[in-house]
């Protein structure tokens, strides 16, 4: 909320408060002239009377305070608000009277009751009255309506309700809501804000396309992504524009709970239509663990290093400093930090590559971080398929040499940010990363607690499918995938953060820490929802082309959620994986020979020496082509085509 919209919500609430207190003052004068001038056979002291009237005043407000009553937007209350009202002023009434006989100046029940009533008869008519004056302001001419969209709502319970009554009242909305839509029989045929309710059905999608509706809006609350997904796809066969409206309390069992606040329409996002609903760990304890430390990201002005900046910043750490090669990136998470909290944060931005050794030692002494987040490398499987001596370098050197400075400088913790690639991998990159991994793992003997974070493809970040297919289908496609089978495992950006943040904060020595990742995504589905979101057919307005599998990829990603090999957390969501680590001797033998067949390379652009390396240092490493001839066998696979199959029987 803005400066300007926070005053102009409190000045709206002073003035309602001070309006109750007139609206007190009337009614207790009212009863006090016809109790003491009119009925002559009440008499009451004055000044006990008015004694009552402020205990009765003061516990009468103090219970609409407690209660929230000022707190709702009143043009947007149903009855659950008008019912809150009346039980704070009789709770308040209870209140005064015990009081006023504690007091001793007790001028009866009826002075109490009468006014207590009184006061939330005229409360409530002044609220009605204001809704009344509300709508009328706003109406719109027929005129206006003419040039509205017409809108069809889908879910006539209290959050659509809500939407259709502030469109049709706002004469400055551009949406005119036609008629609803729902599956509940019980308001099939009757009419909520005067639009008649729809059943959803097998008719449905003739039915609107037989409407002059051109968008529909989605306002329903509890849904999970299965349901987001199969209410978008279903009500895009109308060929009309398909909007989720953000009830402002999402996922809740109770509708009203969301009265006095506003949502907002949007259009869908990938994200909503993943299969699963988003995770989000909001842990105040490992979020507090930050608090007051020097805390050092690597790679910070990447995708993933970013929003770690983002997040750490929010818990007030002594000192926050980005370390990464590409200025522009580190430059443009340094400009958001500063337009956010200015001098509030202390941080620091250091241009560097964890391959220089001598620059990392520079930065480590001066800064003495506590706390280091290495998100520093190389991730393109094709590029790096090719570049396989840079991934050496920069990966599995660069680790290793941060890794050594967090030590050497005494740093508390060493937060290493890996990949699903790294299980079982069949590229270069992926198995890099399982060596990274090893660096780590065998530091069981050092002060620094040294752990690392395994997740998957991240939405949105740089380089990964999701810009690729936007561009794509911006330019009017195709969209080009490498082949229909190919599977993954998603997850957001600010989901990967939030696991490196929770996972930094409840590492204790070596764990591999893995999230669940929910259900695999086709990319070939993703292909589709995405030029379904842009308003576009597949197949149709934009082609979906394969390209075949590009070097060093497999048909699918290991499941990470494999319990026999994990081991739960106090978190859910997180789980660490069962890996018996090797020695630090092992480790620097096998970094010897990876560093020989990058200087045996250094003439060459071929990676072979370094990939018959890397197939020697990490045994998991397997050839791309056996493994994707046996994926069909896959549980992975499996698990997907299983759901497809329950989905097309649905």
């Amino acid at each position: 909320m803005s400066i300007k919209s926070f005053r102009i919500e409190n000045s709206r609430r002073i003035i309602l408060f001070f309006f109750d207190l007139l609206c007190f003052a009337i009614v207790d004068a009212f009863y006090l002239w016809t109790t003491v001038f009119v009925d002559h056979h009440q008499t009451y002291r004055v000044d006990d009377f008015f004694i009552n009237s402020l205990i009765l005043l003061f516990f009468v407000m103090v219970a609409r305070l407690i209660f929230g009553v000022y707190v709702n937007l009143w043009r947007y209350t149903n009855t659950s608000i008008y019912l809150k009202l009346i039980i704070a002023d009789g709770v308040g009434c209870i209140a005064a009277l015990i009081c006023a006989r504690f007091v001793g100046r007790y001028t009866g029940v009826w002075h109490f009751t009468v006014v207590a009533a009184l006061m939330a008869l005229l409360t409530l008519t002044s609220r009605f009255s204001y809704r009344l004056i509300y709508k009328y302001l706003n109406r719109k001419t027929e005129a206006e309506d003419h040039h509205k969209i017409p809108v069809c709502i889908v879910g006539a319970g209290q959050v659509g309700a809500l939407l259709a009554e502030e469109l049709l009242c706002n004469k400055h909305s551009n949406y005119k809501p036609v008629f609803f839509i729902d599956r509940n029989p019980t308001k099939v045929g009757s009419r909520v804000v005067g639009l008649k309710v729809y059943p959803e059905g097998e008719k449905t999608i003739e039915f609107i396309k037989s409407q002059s509706v051109s968008e529909i809006f989605i306002a329903l609350t509890g849904l999970d992504s299965d349901e987001i997904s199969e209410l978008f796809h279903f009500y895009s066969q109308t060929s009309c524009k398909v909007k989720l409206y953000d009830s402002p309390v999402r996922d809740v069992e109770d509708e009203a709970a969301v009265t006095g606040r506003r949502g907002k329409i949007r259009e869908f996002q990938i994200e909503d239509l993943l299969f699963r609903k988003s995770l989000t760990i909001n842990d105040k304890k490992a979020l507090s663990f930050y608090e007051g430390k020097r805390v050092l990201i690597t790679g910070g002005g990447g995708s993933i290093g970013s929003e770690l900046c983002r997040q750490i910043a929010k818990c007030k750490p002594k000192q926050l400093i980005i370390l990464d090669i590409y200025e522009n990136n580190a430059y443009d998470i340094q400009q958001e930090l500063i337009r956010t909290y200015g001098d509030k944060l202390n941080l620091a931005v250091e241009i560097a590559s964890v391959r220089d050794v001598v620059r990392l030692d520079s930065i480590f002494n001066a800064y003495r971080p506590e706390i280091v987040f290495h998100a520093a490398a190389h991730k393109h499987v094709p590029l790096m398929e090719h570049s396989g001596c840079e991934a050496i370098k920069n990966n599995v050197v660069g680790t290793y040499n941060t890794a050594n400075m967090a030590e050497k400088y005494g740093a508390e913790k060493f937060i290493l940010i890996s990949t699903d690639k790294a299980v079982n991998p069949t590229n270069i990159m992926g198995a890099s990363k399982r060596m990274c991994e090893m660096i780590i793992q065998c530091r069981g003997d050092s002060k620094t607690c040294f752990a690392a974070v395994r997740f998957g493809n991240v939405l949105g970040s740089n380089g990964s499918v999701i810009p690729l297919f936007k561009r794509q289908i911006e330019n009017g496609g195709p969209v080009t995938i490498t082949d229909k089978r190919i599977i993954r495992y998603f997850m957001t950006i600010p989901e990967a953060s939030q696991l490196v943040i929770r996972a930094g904060a409840m590492a204790e020595r070596g764990e591999l820490f893995v999230l669940d990742m929910g259900k695999p995504v086709r990319i070939y589905d993703l292909a589709v929802n995405m030029i379904q979101l842009s308003g576009l057919e597949p197949e149709v307005d934009i082609k979906i082309e394969e390209i075949g599998l590009r070097p060093g990829e497999k048909l699918y990603e290991e499941l990470l959620m494999k319990t026999e090999t994990l081991t739960k957390t106090d978190n859910d969501l997180i789980f660490v994986e069962k890996d018996a680590p090797l020695t630090r001797a092992e480790v620097d033998r096998r970094l010897e020979i990876l560093r020989k067949a990058v200087a045996e390379s250094q003439n060459e652009i071929s990676s072979a020496k370094v990939k018959a390396a890397l197939h020697q240092v990490v045994p998991t490493f397997r050839n791309p082509e056996k493994v994707n001839q046996k994926a069909e066998n896959a549980d992975e696979m499996k698990e997907v085509k299983a759901a497809e199959e329950a989905a097309a029987t649905t």
